[in-house]
This record gives structure tokens, C-alpha cells and sequence, in this order.
């Protein structure tokens, strides 16, 4: 039987992207609905609504500011009833009734003449329509933080430019978690107040790291995200040496944790010349350099664990797991891993513990000396889920951990599959209950089944409580590791048992 698609398009109604995601991820689970999405009608998405074959005539006639619900089903019946109960949805939502109830300013120059007093702006619209937003904002005397993507790179370069002369700090775009005074905004977690500040081109780097820090005793006074291209070549790491300049003016700031992928040479020597010039003493993790020269009141950190235990002053954190000793042994023929990651920086890190144990892998996000994934025949994989290749038309894992679940049923099965290794994100913004979700997608699995190893990002503080979090998933019989590194040291234990 043809699927069959259909649209509606609301004019003039514009709604937060990860608002949208929401509701996407309950249209998908209404009865006969093969795929479905909600996204304002600019080209690029209705691009990507058009790849996922859920974009109709309707919706093609959609203008940048109007928001299209696009369903594919199995028959007209299921998608007209699904159209229906999506826009039911949409309305009777708190987002839309909230508003119809509450005034809530329309442009960033209402909002500033309502709180004259606010100095940052956090920017979650269309990537075509992010840099003009920003811009107005900053021309208000606002900061501003981009959580939206797709963003180009040269807007990107100009307004960060425009920016550092006004003498305002852009996070972002793709600005996934930021904590300013206490405060997460978008992803993240509620971790302890203390002296040691972030400064992160990665949202989960920030996120692990901070969580690993709280835990372990210590806190955060700022974490600042600057977006993942702030420390390529054209754009200079702008955002991050004014992130720089603000932490090293801060009183409650005593040490300093820059995370990243490796920057562009030139922006490594402007960093290291901050550094230099600083009297706070820093942690560098740039995921996949293992050799930097440094100034004598900075580190360079391999992983992120041992960034968090190095702002700790070297203190070591649940230096009490042993992964040799918690193995379990693999069933004959079964010794392949295979990670399916939500966080980048943490698919990164794991990619990093397996070649510096002379492992031989491949991924969709390889660091350097791995494999583009497609390149080899079968081996160790890990997957950066949160790809856009993974996210076209869908939620990202974090939001919706369904992204994953197809895929993960797939390794299950995978006879040659000896570990499986996934990480679970919790705190602000996070999926309400990721762990159940995993526990319910993998069922009911013999013993002749891949090991499934876990890690969770995320503290007993946050609402869905980490420690809950771990209960659910070792009654399930998944072994779950202090931290996203000792769970990759896990996983490579079994294989070499």
C-alpha cells in the first residue's frame, strides 16, 4: 500500500525548534504515522522535509514565517486523523495557550523595553533568520546566544566581528549549552557552584565535564559553549578569547577548562598567548591533539575525565571502578563494538581511548587516525547519532532517544556484535526518561545477546536524578560506567578478555 502525505500550514506562527521537536516526537507515535515533523517553512527545511518525503503541496507553498505539520502514513484515513490530532495537539499545548493567556513580546526590541535590566539573548530561530536577530540584539546592548544551526560560515565570521567591536560575546551558532551565573540554558544540568569555569566549542564536552566536576566534589561558576566553529581558521576563535577576557576579569573564576576538537594552528598560539598572560591556571582538552606545548599554569588533558580530575587539582574520581575487574565475558565470535552516541564530544572521546589501546575502528565523525565509516568492512563503529544525516526531519537523540532505536535493534542482532556502547543524556532540555526508553528498546534479549555498556551524563541534582537513571538500566542488566571514558575502558576490557 502508497503512503500517503499530507500538510497544514499555520501562517504566522512561529514556535521554538526544540518545542518542535516535541511535538514531532508525539505525532510520530499516533497510529499509522510513518514520519512526521513540524518546522518553520524556510527553504532549508522545507529542503529537508522534502528528503524525508513529507513535504505536500501545501506545505511547498509555506512562506519563511509560517509553520508547516508535515505527515506521512499508510493511508489517508491514519494521516488525516493524525493531521487532526496534531493540530489538536498544537493547540491545546501549554506553548500556544500560553500565549493566547500571557503577553509575550514579538521582537528583541519589545523584549528589551519589558526587562530593560536583561543583558543576554538566547537566539533559537531559523539559521536564516539567526544572524538578523543576533544582530538587532546586540545593537541593544544584549550578549547573545545562538542555539539555532545552519547558520553560514561567513555570516558567522562577520557578525563575531561585529560583535568583539561592540564589545558584546556571541555563543554560538549551534550553541547547545551555555551556564551563565548559575543557569543552564538549553542542554543542561544542574551541577554545584564553585570556581571552576568552561569555555567549550562542544555542548556535551560541557556538559560531561561539568557533571563529572560537581560530582566529584567540586563546582562551576561559568560555562561558557562558543559554537563548533568558533576555532576554525576564518572565523579565529573570536568567542573564545573574549570568553577568555570575561573569565580571567571574574572574581569567583580560579581555573579555567578549554574543550574542543583541535583548533586551526593560528588560533592555538592566540589561545596559548592568553594563557600565557594569565594568573588562573587552566585545563586543555583538545579531543585528538596528544601533544601541545603549553604555558607553565596549563595542562594539556587527553580525554574529559581527565580534565574534570585535572580543575580538581588531580583529584582522582571514582577511583574505585575497575574496569578488568567488572568484565563479563563475550559469547564466541562476538568481538565487535559498536557505539551509538547522542553526544559528538563523547563519540569523540571514546574513538580516542579505543586507538590509544591500538584499536582499529571507524566512524561517521572519525578523529584523526580513524576511518571514515564505509571506508572498512565490519570492526569496531561508533556513531555520532546526533549527525544531521540522523536528524533530518527528527528530533536529536537527546530529545528523543526513538532516533536510535532501529539502530540499535539492528546491532543487537548483529552476530559478529560483541559490546554495545551507548550514553545516556539527562538534565534541561533532555528526553524525561532516556534510560526507561533505552530498557524498553532493547526487551527481552538472551544471554547469547551483545553486552550492552552504558554512561550517564548527568547528576543526582538534575530532575530526572542520575542515580535513577543508573538503577533503571542496571535492573535491565546494562552495566553502567562512573563516566563516558571508563565506559569505553569497559568495553575494550570484554573484548580483551
Amino acid at each position: 500500500m502508497k503512503s500517503v502525505v499530507v500538510n497544514t500550514v499555520r501562517q504566522g506562527l512561529f514556535l521554538d525548534s526544540v518545542a518542535l521537536m516535541r511535538f514531532s516526537r508525539e505525532i510520530s507515535k499516533l497510529e499509522g504515522v510513518e514520519e512526521s515533523a513540524l518546522m518553520i517553512g524556510t527553504p532549508s527545511n522545507k529542503e529537508i522535509m522534502r528528503e524525508a518525503g513529507i513535504l505536500g503541496a501545501e506545505g511547498e507553498s509555506a512562506s519563511g514565517c509560517d509553520l508547516i505539520i508535515g505527515i506521512r502514513a499508510v493511508s489517508l484515513e491514519a494521516a488525516d486523523k493524525a493531521l487532526k490530532g496534531s493540530v489538536d495537539l498544537l493547540d491545546n499545548s501549554k506553548v500556544i495557550r500560553g500565549r493566547s493567556a500571557t503577553w509575550w513580546p514579538r521582537t528583541i526590541a519589545s523584549a528589551v523595553k519589558s526587562a530593560p535590566d536583561v543583558n543576554l539573548a538566547l537566539i533559537s530561530v531559523a539559521g536564516e533568520f539567526a544572524v538578523a536577530e543576533a544582530r538587532k540584539a546586540l545593537h541593544k546592548g544584549l550578549h547573545v546566544m545562538i542555539f539555532s544551526d545552519n547558520v553560514p560560515l561567513l555570516e558567522e565570521v562577520e557578525l563575531k566581528r561585529e560583535a568583539r567591536e561592540l564589545g558584546r560575546l556571541v555563543m554560538g551558532p549551534d550553541c547547545g549549552t551555555t551556564i551563565i551565573n548559575g543557569v543552564a540554558l538549553a542542554f543542561g544540568n544542574k551541577v554545584n557552584h564553585g570556581d571552576i569555569g568552561i569555555i567549550g566549542a562542544s555542548g556535551t564536552g560541557i556538559q560531561e565535564i561539568s557533571c563529572l566536576i560537581s560530582r566529584g566534589g567540586g563546582g562551576i561558576s561559568q560555562a561558557i559553549g562558543v559554537g563548533g566553529r568558533d576555532l576554525k581558521e576564518e572565523v579565529g576563535g573570536i568567542s573564545t578569547l573574549m570568553a577568555l577576557e570575561a573569565l580571567e576579569e571574574d572574581p569567583e573564576t580560579h581555573h579555567i577548562v578549554l574543550i574542543s576538537k583541535p583548533p586551526a594552528a593560528s588560533v592555538i598560539g592566540k589561545i596559548a598567548e592568553k594563557i600565557k598572560a594569565s594568573s588562573k591556571k587552566f585545563t586543555v582538552c583538545y579531543l585528538g591533539l596528544s601533544e601541545l606545548e603549553l604555558p607553565d599554569n596549563a595542562v594539556l588533558a587527553p580525554t574529559l575525565k581527565a580534565a574534570a580530575q585535572s580543575a580538581l587539582g588531580g583529584k582522582l574520581i571514582f577511583d574505585d571502578f575497575d574496569a578488568p575487574r567488572s568484565t563479563v565475558g563475550l559469547s564466541n565470535g562476538r568481538n565487535e563494538v559498536v557505539g551509538l552516541f547522542s553526544g559528538g564530544t563523547l563519540c569523540a572521546e571514546a574513538q580516542l581511548i579505543f586507538l590509544d589501546a591500538g584499536e582499529a575502528l571507524s566512524s561517521n565523525a572519525p578523529v584523526p587516525g580513524v576511518s571514515q565509516l564505509g571506508e572498512v568492512e565490519g570492526g569496531h563503529r561508533f556513531i555520532d547519532l546526533g549527525e544531521d544525516v540522523y536528524t533530518l526531519a527528527c528530533p536529536h537523540p537527546m530529545i528523543d532517544p526513538a532516533v536510535r532505536d532501529d539502530i540499535i535493534q539492528r546491532t543487537m542482532d548483529d552476530p559478529k556484535v560483541g559490546v554495545v556502547l551507548v550514553d545516556i543524556v539527562i538534565g534541561y532540555g533532555a528526553h524525561q526518561d532516556p534510560a526507561g526508553h533505552l530498557v524498553s528498546t532493547l526487551g527481552n534479549y538472551n544471554s547469547d545477546a551483545p553486552l550492552v555498556i552504558a554512561s550517564v551524563t548527568g547528576t543526582d541534582a538534575d530532575i530526572h536524578n542520575r542515580s535513577s537513571q543508573v538503577k533503571c538500566l542496571n535492573n535491565a542488566g546494562v552495566l553502567v560506567a562512573p563516566s563516558n571514558a571508563d565506559a569505553a575502558l569497559l568495553a575494550l576490557a570484554c573484548i580483551k578478555k
